[in-house]
């Protein structure tokens, strides 16, 4: 997950959605779907502020790690090996773009 999410960081999500289209992870579709969602809590937020992907770019990726469920295979001799399948928790902030004041 950490790989994809560092694909996208700093892009402007018109970019970004189509790297991750592209891209062969499995992670990228994830990775996709709390990007529509950060545009969609963006223009929730701002309700008076008609933006385009062009316009807002990703400010910021965190993957964090989330629960991990534990489980048991079978092993020769009457053991067991622990096998966790590991989660993580994603965060996507998304911002417009500043245009440089020029004097």
């Amino acid at each position: 997950m950490r790989l994809v999410a560092g694909l996208v960081r700093g892009k402007q999500v018109d970019q970004a959605k189509a790297i991750l289209l592209n891209s062969t992870k499995s992670a990228a579709r994830n990775v996709m779907v709390t990007l529509k969602s950060a545009v969609a809590n963006y223009s929730q937020l701002n309700p008076d502020e008609r933006v385009s992907d062009n316009e807002l770019f990703v400010k910021a990726v965190f993957v964090d790690e989330g629960p991990s469920l534990r489980r048991l295979l079978p092993a020769p001799m009457g053991r067991a090996y622990r096998i966790r399948k590991r989660s993580n928790h994603l965060t996507i902030v998304v911002d417009k773009v500043k245009t440089p004041v020029t004097k």
